[in-house]
């Protein structure tokens, strides 16, 4: 065979090789970038990261997909629905035994679910938001967040020590992030492309709750805007939302959601992590419990979701506790139990 047909078989044959190769490697990206926007599309997503300082070990939500969880439609027959009278005597009538026992085990270390306790950083310390001269608690969350919705159980209980709901609604996160059973501080709109749900129903002649909702269809995944859409919005509500919205994004400290404000110590992210029964499930127990199921939980704790609960309201509490003692305010007799000065002194606040 002449010399130069040879060359030209070996090139043809590099050819054919670089071509395969080529060819390959287009197959093996085409198949990571779908993989990407699948990923994209029905991962839930993640409201706000897990507490920075904390007790106990933490809880994975990487394990388990929203999508795998069959009738979601059915949650919505009664989405925004009021709590009964029997409902809401879980938060208003809880007994001050149940937070000390939940405060007793966060401080021995015997909670398995994740529970911040460890001293407060002092750039999250700022002067009590005085309205009317009482401190006041600031919550700025999502109805399709997560960790909102399991927030929300610990914030009532808490909130329940130091005044009364007169209603909370029933509600989920949304359905791209969970959609957990939770409380609604007021009816909020679950269909609206944007808005935004001020108010409650809340009364207490020891602090102020001033709450803020982000609003989006709640079929879809988890959303939310930066906090100058909420002072915007607050600005056709009252002056007192308006000058909450305004404190809250001056912090400089917004990052996800839940972000609260408990009398003078800023609190980004949910206190406590508490899907499931211990910090090595599988799966999120709260996903598939009713709303019904949960006040029982609460109405008598006897296990781990239940007590952390109570224990995530006991660091609540010993941030109202801390606020109103160092302003020389009446303070209820929560904050009188040994494990909500314990829990203070460990928190060094």
């Amino acid at each position: 065979m002449p010399k130069d047909d040879v060359e030209r078989g070996k090139i043809a044959r590099r050819l054919d090789t670089m071509s395969i190769t080529l060819y390959i490697i287009t197959a093996l990206l085409v198949i990571v970038v779908v993989l990407m926007a699948y990923q994209s599309l029905f991962k839930p997503a993640y409201a706000y990261r897990q507490p920075n300082t904390i007790i106990n070990n933490s809880t994975s939500l990487t394990n388990h997909s929203a999508t795998n969880t069959s009738n979601f439609g059915h949650r919505l027959t009664h989405i925004d629905a009021p709590l009964n009278s029997s409902a809401l005597a879980v938060f208003n009538s809880a007994s001050n035994s149940y937070f000390e026992t939940a405060g007793e085990m966060l401080l021995n270390g015997s909670l398995t679910n994740q529970v911040m306790d460890s001293p407060v950083s002092n750039s999250s310390i700022f002067k009590p938001l005085m309205i009317n001269g009482k401190p006041t608690v600031v919550y700025i969350g999502a109805i399709s967040c997560v960790y909102c919705g399991e927030n929300r159980w610990a914030m009532a209980l808490a909130l329940g020590r130091f005044g009364t709901f007169k209603s909370l609604y029933t509600g989920y996160s949304s359905f791209g992030d969970y959609d957990l059973p939770t409380i609604y501080w007021n009816a909020d709109n679950y269909t609206t492309a944007s808005n935004v749900g001020f108010g409650n129903n809340y009364t207490s002649s020891y602090i102020n709750f001033v709450s803020a909702d982000y609003e989006s269809p709640i079929m879809q995944g988890f959303e939310i805007q930066p906090l100058s859409y909420f002072i915007a919005k607050a600005s056709s509500v009252n002056q007192t939302y308006l000058e909450a919205m305004k404190f809250m994004n001056s912090t400089g400290q917004f990052t996800g959601t839940p972000f609260t404000f408990w009398g003078k110590y800023l609190v980004g992210g949910a206190d406590a992590v508490d899907f499931s029964n211990s910090s090595s499930a599988s799966n999120l127990t709260l996903e598939y419990m009713t709303h019904a199921q949960m006040y029982n939980e609460l109405k008598a704790p006897n296990d781990q979701m239940g007590w952390t609960e109570y224990a995530g309201a006991d660091v609540y509490v010993a941030y109202l506790c801390s606020t109103l003692n160092s302003t020389g305010s009446p303070e209820p007799s929560i904050c009188s139990l040994p494990a909500i000065q314990g829990i203070e002194k460990v928190m060094k606040i």
